[in-house]
């Protein structure tokens, strides 16, 4: 069996108890050595053989992770955060539905979820945004069509933004362009929940120069929208924060299946 596992968003204990397991009981692991934290690689055996998938092509990592499944090993192939997003799985797993290898995947803790933990954010405050946009700016894999940054930013939900770190005043631009204040609340989440986690907190207007003044230009998430100004009382700054309605879930005057309204 082949286990495509999410290690985490860098934090070596934030994967799961499953992916844990099928690691420590693995024969061979491919992972992920430009982004996954090393440290997880001390819950293999000690027999275990390890490849660094950042020095390898896709056939390549085929031909190793199937040579061992059909000499009946355990194969974990190690990814960061949650394979589903930006993790270029569904190619291996075409190829590995074309050669009849049985997988499973395992998920795992996305950055955008670490992103917010450091942040202490809810992405989703009733009455400021009740979405959230996952993307990431055009570079070497280009946007299809209708996904380009603009039209994702249009709706004026939370934008939780990948691989675009290195580009901030192109996507200042493009925020901007698209109707987003220059004023509206930004974040730079740089490695979320590693030891060297840092946030800069910022506005779509400054964006680049946070990025500057910082030294960050990769291995960053980029946050926007108005959640992140929006308080029970002040912002961070100690300015008068916008206000988000109260859940109803917890509202004592609303019903639900579980309990009556009170008041």
């Amino acid at each position: 069996m082949i286990h495509i596992v999410g290690a985490g968003s860098g934090a070596a204990d934030l994967i799961t108890l499953r992916g844990a397991r099928l690691l420590r009981a693995a024969d061979v692991v491919v992972w992920a050595g430009s982004l996954v934290n090393p440290e997880l690689l001390a819950e293999c055996k000690e027999s275990c053989v390890v490849y660094d998938s950042a020095h390898m092509t896709l056939e390549e990592v085929l031909d190793v992770m199937c040579a061992a499944d059909a000499r009946g090993e355990e194969v974990v192939r190690l990814h960061t955060g949650d394979p589903c997003l930006y993790g270029a799985i569904q190619e291996q797993m075409d190829a590995l539905d074309a050669r009849g290898v049985d997988y499973e995947v395992v998920p795992g803790v996305s950055s955008f979820c670490g992103a917010a933990a450091a942040l202490r954010q809810e992405y989703t405050l009733p009455g400021i945004s009740q979405s959230v946009v996952i993307t990431r700016l055009s570079g070497r894999t280009p946007m299809p069509a209708g996904e380009g940054m603009r039209t994702m930013a249009e709706s004026g939900s939370t934008m939780v933004i990948f691989l675009s770190s290195g580009m901030l005043a192109e996507l200042s631009a493009e925020l901007l362009a698209a109707g987003r204040s220059s004023d509206e609340p930004a974040a730079l989440v740089y490695k979320a929940t590693w030891p060297e986690e840092r946030v800069v907190r910022c506005t779509v207007g400054t964006l680049a120069d946070a990025g500057a003044r910082e030294g960050i230009d990769r291995t960053a998430l980029v946050v926007v929208g108005r959640v992140l100004g929006a308080r029970g009382g002040l912002a961070h700054d100690g300015a008068q924060a916008e206000s988000y309605e109260r859940s109803k879930l917890y509202d004592p005057s609303f019903a639900t299946g579980y309990r009556k309204a009170s008041s």
